[in-house]
């Protein structure tokens, strides 16, 4: 047996929930009262995953209105505000989420969740979505004063779960989430159905795969002992 559990860090827009229609409607909504036009949601799909501040960025740079920064922090402000309150109103866990979390903890596993959302939109989220259960962890970008890729705040999701690097998962659908797992020295599944630009298969990954059903048969592939 293992000394430490294998634990699974997941990442979670994108990854654990489908949460660009709530992201994306509170995007319009603050690009309306800025004035700006929506921007296509076929593009501004893939902005998703840096936070709230680099999604406005994002959008106001194609849009031709990137603001100066104090402009920037009131409208960052206000899009926080605004999501909070409209967090789960059409967010979902992507299919088969909660059948794999429970046969992965049923095996032994630790399931946490890593995320470069701020630490209190991820536990909102979640517990909305009543998936605060599965989770020995929820840490986001403000949790350790850093954001992925930096590879502290896996490293120390891990350990807050009584594991590390060597007998660790990291689960995310962007190049962000793969060069977070590389640098932390944890081998990364990437799923094929998140925000990134890039196709999954070409982020450098492990594993991918294409549905939750297939999580544990890719990390068993790795060579890890769940239990």
């Amino acid at each position: 047996m293992p000394a430490s559990p294998l634990v699974i860090a997941f990442d979670l827009d994108g990854t654990l929930v489908d949460s660009a229609p709530d992201l994306l409607n509170t995007l319009d909504v603050i690009l309306k009262e800025y004035g700006v036009a929506p921007v296509d949601r076929g593009a501004t799909r893939t902005m998703i995953g840096a936070g709230a501040r680099m999604l406005l960025v994002r959008a106001l740079e194609r849009a031709g209105a990137l603001p100066d920064v104090a402009t920037l922090d009131g409208l960052t402000r206000r899009f926080i505000d605004h999501y909070a309150d409209h967090i789960a109103d059409d967010s979902r866990p992507f299919p088969g989420v909660e059948a794999a979390l429970d046969r992965l903890a049923a095996r032994g596993a630790k399931l946490a969740v890593c995320t470069n959302k701020t630490e209190r939109l991820a536990r909102l989220l979640l517990d909305r979505l009543d998936l605060t259960r599965h989770f020995s962890a929820i840490t986001g970008a403000d949790t350790y004063g850093v954001a992925k890729p930096n590879p502290l705040p896996l490293l120390s999701t891990l350990a807050a779960c009584g594991g590390s690097a060597a007998h660790a998962v990291m689960v995310g659908d962007s190049a962000t989430d793969v060069a977070t797992a590389k640098a932390a020295g944890v081998p990364c599944v990437a799923v094929t159905f998140g925000y990134t630009e890039v196709p999954a298969h070409d982020l450098g990954a492990e594993r991918v795969i294409s549905r939750f059903a297939d999580l544990e048969a890719a990390i068993d592939a790795l060579g890890l002992e769940v239990a």
